[in-house]
């Protein structure tokens, strides 16, 4: 027997929640938001206390059926998002107490994030007592920022590259006494922001983004550095406050900003930032020019997989860590250089918005090896190939289970080569495949109870794992895995009182054999499969995907026309029965809609179906009243949610 791992097994059935807990890391990614109740169901703790309103996922399933919205459904936990706005403002006013600081807090969320108007009202909202801001990066994230953000305490903070119009949104933002901060990215827009603001006659307020020689970590790594996409070089940055100095305009100035990426999953690699950072913001402030704001940019990671980790999909530090570390780093080195301390900016979206959201698709069928079957009995007719395929099959045990699977891939390998060469009939390939696959499925079995599993035996329930058929489309609610390989926390509703039994991977309803998931989170490392429950017949499965709040909304595209998923907000009520309430439902696209969107015609599709229906009416092929009825039946299609209604 070649070397291989033991083999752990537990025999006993014996399943409780904190099984559940563990298996699916819930307490590492949840944040104390997310645990399991009494009942086995996934349960949500808006104020982040056991004792405190608990929100039961089963019964808002139900609550969702008993209107009538399908599955999948997109699923806000508003309180979450106002909660995440809070926790951000008041970290940084407790550790600015603390640390003696002398400026003040001025967060702003990046529209980008999330743009979903409900979504940004929710933030402005919870943080309009703390003056929490908005970040815009184009002209219709700017067209929204202006109607939307009021507050003329707060920062409107305009980044990304403007042309002659986004200045003159953002100077009529000036117009209307709102701080509007135009962040110069290139030389050319400083120029154009003096010219178009001699023509509004209004002063501007400028930031400097600058490109830092540190870099981020992780994914978006490439935001950082001297080849980043935005903002201005040292030569660049000193070009710019010279050619202000010469207008007597340098006390535009008021703001510093950088931005080393997305999702940062390093303390140090931040650390390394804000001190490059504050370092050139005292440097500018010593050549005369009176900043006011130090604005970090984003990077505020999210722990999607609870490993507190520096992996991709992790961050080796706290909201509290991020906090401490800004604001102890910029006084240090502006006490050191004698500067006075600024109002510290950061534009932290992932942060906030990435809990409050979750996907929930239901499973509405298996894909799986052990279905294949068919009759594998065989008799003096049937080609030795066959027989002797049932012959392993019949002679296999604990003692021989290797050698026995071994031979099983080489003659299955004779079989199709025999197949191909018309020795065999399809019936008798049926019969060799099934055993084929009653072999593997009886030697996964043996290996479970055996002390050392061989090497080439390890990945057996992986290759042998179901597949769950999920309705909904994975390239429109987690794009992000598709294209970056971004993990989310996955993990059955109801049923987490029970054992899950089957090692799965998940699809999705989409043509594109992309459409699945086979990566997970794992409490010691990333897994091909996700234990799951079995399947009951009659019985609803759902499964929810965690933590979608951030881009994932707003990136989903529309692969195969599945469109934008039913939507509810759920609010946390400890007056009412089951402490929640559904304070709104949003349909989600139709055939109708996404079909239009792509330039289809919808009412001249249906007139042409009722007419070439009506034709075969006139034929005498189709009775009227079924006319009428496929008619009707096309039309309630075209108005359908463009899911699956099982």
């Amino acid at each position: 027997m070649n070397e291989g791992t033991t083999n752990k097994t537990n025999d006993s059935d014996a399943w409780s929640i904190e099984d559940s807990k563990r298996l699916y890391n819930i307490e590492q990614w949840g944040q104390e938001y997310f645990s399991i109740n009494n009942n086995g169901n996934l349960a949500i703790f808006p104020e982040q206390d056991s004792n405190g309103p608990c929100i039961d996922m089963g019964e808002v399933i139900d609550e969702i059926k008993s209107h009538k919205i399908n599955l999948p459904v997109l699923v806000r936990f508003q309180d979450l998002l106002r909660s995440q706005v809070i926790k951000l403002n008041e970290t940084f006013g407790r550790v600015i107490k603390e640390a003696k600081y002398q400026g003040q807090y001025f967060g702003v969320y990046p529209i980008k994030v999330n743009q979903m108007r409900e979504v940004v009202e929710e933030i402005l909202d919870a943080g309009h007592d703390y003056n929490y801001g908005l970040e815009a990066g184009s002209k219709p994230e700017l067209i929204a920022a202006l109607a939307l953000n009021d507050n003329t305490s707060s920062l409107t903070v305009l980044n990304g590259f403007k042309d002659q119009d986004y200045l003159r949104l953002a100077l009529l933002g000036r117009k209307m006494d709102r701080k509007i901060i135009i962040v110069v990215e290139k030389y050319s827009e400083l120029i154009d922001t003096v010219k178009i603001a001699e023509e509004f006659n209004v002063e501007p307020i400028i930031g400097f983004r600058a490109k830092l020689s540190s870099r981020g970590s992780g994914k978006w790594a490439s935001s950082g550095g001297d080849r980043a996409k935005f903002g201005l070089s040292i030569p660049e940055l000193m070009k710019g406050i010279n050619f202000l100095k010469s207008l007597n305009k340098e006390h535009w100035i008021k703001l510093f900003h950088f931005h080393i990426g997305s999702q940062i999953t390093d303390i140090r690699t931040i650390k390394d930032a804000i001190s490059e950072g504050a370092r050139i913001f005292c440097k500018i402030h010593k050549l005369g020019i009176p900043l006011e704001y130090f604005d970090v940019g984003g990077g505020l990671g999210v722990d999607y997989d609870g490993s507190r980790s520096t992996e991709d999909s992790s961050t080796n530090y706290t909201m509290n860590d991020y906090v401490e570390d800004v604001v102890y780093i910029v006084k240090q080195i502006c006490d050191m250089e004698k500067v006075p301390h600024p109002n510290i900016v950061s534009e932290s979206g992932r942060a906030i918005t990435a809990l409050h959201s979750c996907v929930i698709m239901n499973i509405v069928d298996q894909i799986s090896t052990d279905s294949n079957q068919f009759p594998t009995e065989c008799n003096d007719t049937n080609h030795i190939l066959v027989r002797n395929f049932r012959d392993l099959w019949t002679e296999l045990n604990e003692d021989n289970f290797q050698e026995t699977y071994n031979d099983a891939i080489q003659k299955k390998d004779e079989i199709i080569n025999a197949f191909k060469l018309g020795i065999l009939s399809l019936e008798e390939r049926a019969i060799a495949e099934t055993l084929y696959w009653k072999i593997c499925h009886k030697v996964k079995d043996i290996v479970k109870h055996v002390e050392f599993v061989p090497e080439e035996l390890r990945e057996m329930e992986t290759t042998l794992a179901k597949q769950y058929l999920c309705n909904g489309s994975f390239f429109q609610s987690v794009p992000d895995h598709w294209a970056i390989g971004q993990l989310f926390p996955i993990m059955p509703i109801k049923r987490l009182n029970e054992r899950p039994t089957q090692l799965c991977t998940l699809v999705d309803i989409t043509c594109d054999s992309d459409g699945k998931i086979d990566h997970f989170i794992n409490l010691e490392e990333n897994s091909s499969t996700l234990p799951l429950h079995n399947l009951k017949e009659g019985e609803e499965y759902p499964v929810g995907i965690f933590l979608t709040g951030a881009y994932q909304d707003v990136i989903g595209d529309m692969h195969n026309l599945f469109g934008q998923l039913n939507e509810i907000h759920v609010f946390a009520d400890d007056e009412d029965p089951t402490d929640f309430y559904i304070e709104e439902m949003i349909s989600g696209h139709n055939c109708e809609s996404v079909l239009s969107d792509m330039q289809y015609n919808t009412s001249y599709m249906a007139v042409v179906i009722k007419k070439q229906i009506d034709k075969q009416v006139q034929k005498g092929k189709i009775s009227p009243r079924d006319g009428v009825k496929l008619t009707d039946f096309y039309e309630e299609c075209l108005r359908g949610y463009t899911y699956l209604k099982k």
